[in-house]
């Protein structure tokens, strides 16, 4: 098995894909990280602190947030990008098993995020569209700019979508076997018609049409268990991408967990046929460039403006020429003296029409669409005027020779960064593809056995027996042996059941729970949390959503956990509403709803409709807090 599986490891190593591809999939990854980052900033009192603004026990927590979202935005545009996703890789592991963040608060995301970061640690993210590569060309004259890699071995495409999308997908089919809603073929339409799950879109004209729920709830099923044997063959590859794509932005706008839907997303963006992008490429990149820049090839800082535009012009609308050795071919310019010309930036459009200084920086924004808006803004009256008083301040200094630090040379080894994927992909696959291709086979051997303990022992095992019942000591070491394996892997690769909103999930969750309060002038008023409809508000998705819908509201409601979380809702929403937390009253709000294994039309509107009773009562004294619950029936 072992020689089979490094054989395929072979012919889709030596297999090769645009390296842009793992640059814009850098990207997406690292803004689904960055407004997570964001969100743990707006909400760090309520998740972090045991009594939100009252006892905060991590008071460094928003300083290492900062710190974090630093880092994925240096992932984000591909600066020092090797650093960068370790130390992301570091943050996530952190913050998912040092704080509360994974306990009371799980995005549902977390350690999906840790393994697909894990990933990219050994993929060449900094290769294109970074920051990165344009500091390596700064380091040449334009014209001596060298040629990048543009290809990379398809297995850090594959393996990637293998494992974070391929085990993922067979593990949660595995647990989906045993939820009568999902064998009914509802498994999309029964969170969809939850007060707590559901989006502020409605969607009640696809929900009201049994046959088409149903066709999705099996699409789902069959998607998920046939993608890991299908989806690394062409001519399937189209199916799995968007059905998949759609299923999971059907996950981000009709549900309010969007973080999990746009983290799943990233990841398709590697399942996009080449053919798609040169497609792309061909209908928006100009055949022809639109603009000619002439520059001085002998001044650094035109170098650099030569090399810092090209680098950002995605869609090649700009050329650039070395006045002192190709001035003959633009014969609009041969009127104008050398010195002239030396001296200022000078470009001609297709049209003939001769541009200098800020006007060609207008032109050239222009051209390269995206930038358009900064071409409008240098137009408007007064802006305009100081960027050409800017520009002839810098182009006269530079025509006296007066080189100041935007000028000078780059002193730097002329080598391209040394990352992971260099080290192993290239230089010991090619030293030793032997034992390089045996190791990754081992490598994935090791995976597969890491997902089987998860899927096996928690899918099969755990649902058919109560383990820790069984008193024979070698199934008790067993199962010892396996939660410790579990529990490494899921730290560090993210390896982890996936078993989201089955039937022990929904069966019987027929209680919901909202909050009011009594503002300063004596009315009662809606926290923004839980609205009237049942519906959880935005900012509470993702993470909140998680603590309140699936930890402290549930089937089987804990009178404890319930009372911890609205002490923390409480305490965070009356700050957030300007209540002072030493004199404030809360009031909870209960109603029903239903939660069938059967389809049935308008469940979504009957469970937004009907009356609340107040079943309790959470007051503040003194920054001391008391709920008075009525048992929940």
């Amino acid at each position: 098995m072992l020689s089979n599986i490094s054989r395929i490891i072979e012919r889709y190593y030596l297999r090769s894909a645009p390296v842009f591809i793992i640059g814009i999939f850098r990207i997406f990854y690292g803004i689904v990280a960055f407004q997570e980052i964001i969100f743990l900033l707006y909400f760090n009192h309520l998740i972090f602190d045991p009594i939100p603004y009252i006892d905060v026990e991590f008071p460094m927590i928003p300083l290492f947030l900062s710190l974090w979202a630093i880092v994925a935005g240096c992932v984000i545009v591909g600066y020092r990008t090797q650093v960068a996703i370790i130390a992301n890789y570091i943050f996530w592991i952190v913050f998912v098993n040092f704080t509360p963040m994974q306990r009371d608060f799980d995005g549902g995301f977390d350690l999906f995020m840790i393994g697909v970061g894990f990933f990219l640690i050994f993929m060449p993210i900094g290769r294109a569209v970074s920051i990165d590569n344009l500091l390596y060309k700064l380091q040449f004259k334009y014209q001596n700019s060298p040629v990048l890699p543009e290809r990379c071995s398809v297995l850090s495409l594959l393996f990637p979508v293998l494992i974070c999308l391929g085990f993922l997908y067979f593990d949660s089919v595995i647990h989906k076997l045993f939820a009568p809603h999902w064998l009914n073929g509802l498994g999309g339409w029964l969170p969809s018609s939850m007060p707590y799950y559901m989006s502020a879109l409605d969607l009640s004209w696809m929900l009201n049409q049994e046959i088409l729920q149903k066709f999705i709830g099996y699409l789902i099923l069959v998607f998920q268990f046939t993608f890991i044997f299908l989806f690394y063959r062409r001519s399937f590859r189209p199916i799995f991408l968007l059905v998949g794509a759609g299923l999971h932005i059907g996950i981000t706008i009709s549900f309010n967990i969007y973080p999990f839907g746009l983290g799943m997303l990233s990841v398709y963006i590697l399942m996009v046929p080449f053919s798609w992008w040169a497609a792309l490429a061909n209908r928006f990149i100009y055949q022809t460039p639109q603009l000619v820049v002439f520059y001085d090839g002998d001044c650094p800082l035109c170098n650099r403006t030569a090399t810092i535009i090209n680098h950002f012009d995605l869609l090649q609308a700009v050329a650039f020429k070395d006045l002192q050795t190709q001035i003959d071919s633009a014969p609009q310019l041969q009127k104008y003296d050398q010195q002239v010309l030396l001296a200022d930036l000078y470009a001609v459009d297709l049209q003939g029409r001769v541009y200098e200084g800020v006007d060609t920086y207008i032109q050239v924004f222009q051209k390269m669409r995206y930038l358009a808006v900064f071409a409008w803004l240098m137009r408007a009256p007064g802006i305009y005027h100081i960027a050409k008083a800017l520009y002839r301040h810098i182009a006269d200094n530079r025509a006296r020779n007066v080189c100041d630090e935007f000028c000078l040379p780059a002193v730097s080894i002329k080598t391209y960064p040394v990352d992971l994927y260099s080290r192993i992909f290239e230089n010991y696959a090619v030293q030793k593809p032997k034992q390089f291709r045996f190791r990754m086979a081992k490598i994935f051997i090791i995976l597969v056995i890491l997902q089987l303990n998860s899927s096996i022992h928690y899918g099969f095992l755990y649902r058919l027996y109560d383990l820790s019942s069984v008193e024979n000591p070698v199934v008790n070491q067993l199962r010892l042996l396996s939660n410790s394996v579990l529990m490494l892997s899921t730290t560090f690769l993210g390896i982890t059941p996936h078993a989201l909103y089955l039937h022990d999930h929904f069966q019987g969750y027929e209680d919901l729970l909202a909050i009011t309060y009594i503002d300063m002038q004596g009315y009662e008023r809606w926290l923004p949390f839980v609205n009237q409809q049942g519906r959880m508000l935005a900012p509470n998705w993702g993470r909140v959503h998680s603590m309140w819908a699936n930890i402290a509201v549930t089937p089987n409601i804990n009178p404890e956990r319930l009372s911890k979380f609205i002490m923390k809702v409480t305490a965070f929403w009356g700050n957030k509403v300007g209540l002072d937390l030493n004199h404030a009253q809360f009031i909870i709000k209960h109603k029903k709803i239903n939660s069938p294994v059967q389809w049935r039309i308008n469940l979504r509107k009957d469970n937004l409709s009907g009356e609340w009773i107040t079943v309790g009562i959470a007051t503040w004294k003194n920054k001391h807090y008391q709920l008075d619950l009525q048992a929940i029936k």
